[in-house]
């Protein structure tokens, strides 16, 4: 059956009614709910607010390496620090190095430009930081659904938004509903605030019905894979943020790796490459595979006779918004607005996005209080967008517009043009650079490029995907509908494996896809297996795919990875 034949049988839909609805518990959700809890209180006035979450609790999908401003968590909270948020190892020196296949050279700090000085700032668990904003707004009186994904964006007769819908439990595989079988419910708003990450399921789909990005550049992302890691005391050294570029990428392809050493002998280490990359038999999993082997790196996990003497603990994957300012899309639409990384807020200069997921969270909510206690509804709230281009968040991006720009340009030129528009400039460039095409459409025909022989993993040191993926607490309901889709089941095997090598079965960081022999077919036919139960919601597959063939719709409530200390 399909789904609206289920719920034509099954319906109609319970519905409930907020003030406003908030689509995912991450940073900026859950700072969203509670600035408008927050003016509710301080003006005495309620709102009713709620927050869907597709994980099974706040934090458990949420991934970034990561180093925070508490700029904006400040002004959300300002004492943040006696009500215990997990922020505890500042940032006590910060170190880039340029790596060649056997050696590195650190830059003197003084060379650095300003969006690497990380003076002030935290590395963090987010996940551990949502957590603890979860436990702020329960107590301000917001309303959290874990697992309750919204699976679907309603619309009134004029075609603003109304709300969305939570998906369907207890559909099997064929589609059809089990014993267990469970109709989704209606949550409609005044205002609804999509805050699901880089490249949000329902966010896409507004962007394409609404068109608002009609005035933007093409969107840009990145996949950052991480891993936590306990290493031996005699090797860590609290609050070093460590950077690198070169090595093991070539070039002329935008990415770099990162280790943070937080506290109890804790180091997050991870690798991003931006996904307008060439190459198709690039592995972005076996890269950061490579870069942990790099004398100046596995330093760090081995004893001095070159032993592994250091324990992982987690890994976990997830697709980067990184365009910047340029390629921010329009952000409200009648009935809602894009809020975060949804909308792509992050800055990838500085390498954060947490401070703008905040900020933003807050703008919104300014907005949508005045609108809701005004007597409005489901019309824009322009008020958000406004407000935006006046803080400093406008400002601090603008600054960066073309970090990411002038690295698609390669190493050599990006390091080059940053440096002169940082330090000469101080990022007030009297020019833009824009960016024309998607991610997807970068990637190279196979016949241009010859395979990488990447080194087998040791499972000390390095390690294969499956292995990660079970670190990372992956879990999916076996008996349910794949949430990696085809738009034409054909096309892996007739377009993307004879023209470019089956990059799916590289580019994705979680083992999903692979081909393998079609034995119905006969011969040498082969066919694409999806592993849709191993899927760490990274959304790679939905951007890199070459033909945009592949999409991602939410799985069952609950299901993805439970991520611990990331």
């Amino acid at each position: 059956m399909t789904p609206e034949q289920i719920l034509e049988q099954y319906g109609p839909r319970e519905a409930m009614e907020y003030d406003v609805v908030i689509v995912g518990a991450g940073p900026a959700g859950l700072s969203a709910a509670i600035r408008l809890k927050q003016l509710a209180a301080e003006k005495g006035q309620d709102v009713s607010v709620v927050v869907l979450e597709k994980g099974s609790e706040p934090g458990a999908h949420i991934l970034s390496g990561a180093i925070m401003d508490p700029k904006a968590l400040t002004e959300l909270i300002p004492d943040w620090k006696e009500k215990g948020a997990p922020l505890k190892q500042q940032v006590t020196d910060d170190a880039f190095l340029m790596l060649s296949e056997t050696g590195g050279t650190r830059m003197m700090n003084m060379l650095l430009p300003k969006c690497f000085d990380n003076h002030g700032n935290y590395i963090i668990s987010l996940g551990n930081v949502v957590r603890w904003l979860a436990q702020q707004a329960e107590e301000l009186g917001v309303e959290i659904f874990p697992g309750f994904p919204a699976a679907e964006v309603l619309y009134n007769d004029d075609g603003s938004v109304k709300g969305v819908a939570t998906g369907n439990m207890g559909v099997g595989k064929d589609g059809e509903p089990t014993e267990n079988f469970q109709l989704g419910m209606e949550l409609h708003a005044k205002y609804t605030l999509f805050c699901e990450g880089s490249r949000g399921h329902l966010g896409r789909q507004l962007i394409e019905r609404f068109k608002l990005d009609a005035h933007s550049d093409p969107q840009s992302y990145a996949i950052g894979i991480k891993e936590l890691w306990e290493i031996d005391p005699s090797r860590h050294t609290p609050g070093l943020a460590l950077h690198s570029a070169g090595w093991p990428l070539d070039p002329d392809t935008y990415g770099g790796a990162f280790m943070y050493h937080a506290e109890d002998n804790k180091v997050y280490c991870g690798f991003v490459i931006g996904l307008g990359y060439a190459n198709p038999y690039l592995f972005p999993f076996e890269e950061f595979q490579r870069w942990k082997t790099h004398p100046r790196i596995k330093w760090y996990f081995t004893d001095d006779n070159g032993n592994v003497n250091a324990k992982r603990i987690s890994y976990g994957a997830r697709a980067i918004t990184a365009g910047g300012i340029m390629a921010l899309p329009k952000t409200v639409f009648p009935g809602g607005a894009l809020v975060g990384c949804d909308a792509g807020y992050l800055n990838v200069s500085r390498i954060k996005g947490s401070h703008a997921a905040i900020k933003t969270g807050m703008l919104a909510a300014d907005a949508a209080y005045d609108a809701v206690v005004a007597g409005r509804q489901h019309d824009e709230l322009s008020a958000y967008p406004e407000a935006f281009e006046h803080s400093w968040l406008h400002a601090e991006l603008n600054k960066d517009r073309n970090y990411k720009t002038w690295f698609k340009k390669g190493l050599t030129v990006g390091t080059l043009m940053t440096g002169i528009e940082q330090k000469l400039f101080a990022g007030h460039m009297p020019w833009t650079v824009h960016r024309h095409a998607p991610d997807y459409a970068l990637l190279d025909k196979a016949a241009g490029h010859q395979p990488i022989d990447y080194p087998r993993p040791d499972g000390k040191l390095t390690f294969d995907r499956l292995s990660s993926v079970f670190i990372s607490n992956t879990n999916h309901e076996e008996n349910q509908p794949a949430h990696l889709t085809l738009k034409d089941p054909t096309v892996p095997v007739r377009i993307n494996l004879p023209q470019y090598a089956g990059p799916e079965q590289r580019y994705c960081p979680a083992g999903v896809y692979e081909f393998v022999p079609d034995e119905a077919a006969g011969g040498n036919a082969q066919r694409l297996q999806i592993n849709a139960q191993n899927c760490v919601h990274c959304k790679t597959c939905d951007i890199k795919d070459p033909t945009q063939n592949i999409v991602w719709v939410t799985p069952e409530g609950g299901g993805g990875p439970n991520y611990s200390g990331m």
